[in-house]
């Protein structure tokens, strides 16, 4: 491949993750910069807030968009994607996937087979985003800049591809994103000419509905990879170094308590005793109430008595 030919097809794969995809050296960890001029500009749109301005609404709705977005990152590319920790049927699935894609963190199978590897290889040379292997900026966002971190391994998502619907919006992951941002630009502008006594307009919405909203979403997703194996409490001896971290499981709806999911990632809970807040599990919960998902994996008896076990002893030592 030409240096032209390597130009152009990661300029495609902007729109086409498929892109060129036989070219794609699936071990190399060095910064390929054009592949990631769109994250980098993502974050350069948010200094237009400088510019706009801010309103009460442009800012309800970037919190808003934030919790619908996040929750389903957390409820279901990670605990149904990745950990198939419960049911639901086709249409529900491919609404969240929708929902999820158009956080910009690529596609559900992306995202999923990912995830498996990690589980996989937590905290070893393998593992992709670990903070012990290649330092914080690394596994915050430095492994997705490179090319090993931009291909979907269909190995490890074989029980997804039978549903064409996720390979399109896998393949496409960069579409949502695109027409979330049109249509909040448009509300904005609707808002403007119908609504104006709530002082936003179209690029207002836009900068911070989806800017700001999808890059602090982005960064507090992804400090489960940089902090969650660095900085928390250790209940369980697993095998790595993942922690339970209050803060940032209230930041993630659920995800900070990492310890407790690396122990038992099977269970649809991460939050293991009642004090431990994971709004992910309730959301979860009320829409098993609702009938739109079923069969959700509960943390087993022996896990259980463990965690209390474990509890005990530390309060006991103290």
């Amino acid at each position: 491949m030409t240096r032209m030919q390597h130009w152009l097809t990661n300029i495609l794969r902007w729109f086409d993750s498929e892109a060129g995809s036989d070219h794609i050296d699936t071990t190399s960890r060095s910064f390929n910069f054009l592949r990631v001029i769109p994250f980098i500009a993502l974050h350069l749109a948010c200094l237009l807030a400088f510019y706009t301005g801010v309103s009460a609404f442009a800012i309800g709705f970037a919190i808003a968009f934030f919790l619908v977005r996040m929750f389903a990152i957390t409820g279901f590319y990670h605990r149904y994607f990745a950990h198939k920790t419960f049911k639901t049927s086709r249409p529900a699935q491919f609404v969240f996937a929708v929902l999820g894609a158009s956080a910009a963190q690529r596609g559900p199978l992306w995202w999923a087979a990912h995830h498996r590897h990690h589980h996989q290889h937590s905290d070893d040379v393998q593992d992709l985003h670990s903070p012990h292997q290649g330092g914080f900026w690394w596994s915050h966002m430095g492994w997705f800049t490179c090319d090993a971190g931009f291909a979907t391994d269909e190995r490890r998502v074989r029980d997804w591809l039978k549903f064409p619907e996720l390979k399109l919006i896998n393949r496409f992951d960069a579409l949502v994103p695109a027409l979330a941002a049109v249509g909040i630009y448009a509300l904005g502008e609707a808002l403007a000419a119908w609504a104006p006594g709530l002082g936003t307009n179209g690029l207002q919405l836009l900068v911070w509905g989806f800017f700001i909203s999808t890059v602090v979403l982005f960064h507090a997703t992804v400090s489960i990879n940089s902090l969650s194996h660095v900085w928390g409490k250790r209940r369980f001896e697993t095998s790595d170094d993942s922690r339970n971290n209050f803060w940032l499981a209230l930041l993630t709806l659920g995800e900070g308590w990492h310890n407790n999911h690396h122990r038992w990632p099977q269970s649809v809970r991460q939050g293991f005793r009642w004090y431990e807040i994971d709004i992910t599990w309730y959301g979860l919960w009320l829409m098993s109430k609702l009938g739109i998902i079923w069969e959700l994996n509960p943390i087993p008896k022996h896990i259980q008595e463990e965690t209390r076990e474990l509890d005990r002893m530390r309060r006991s030592r103290q």
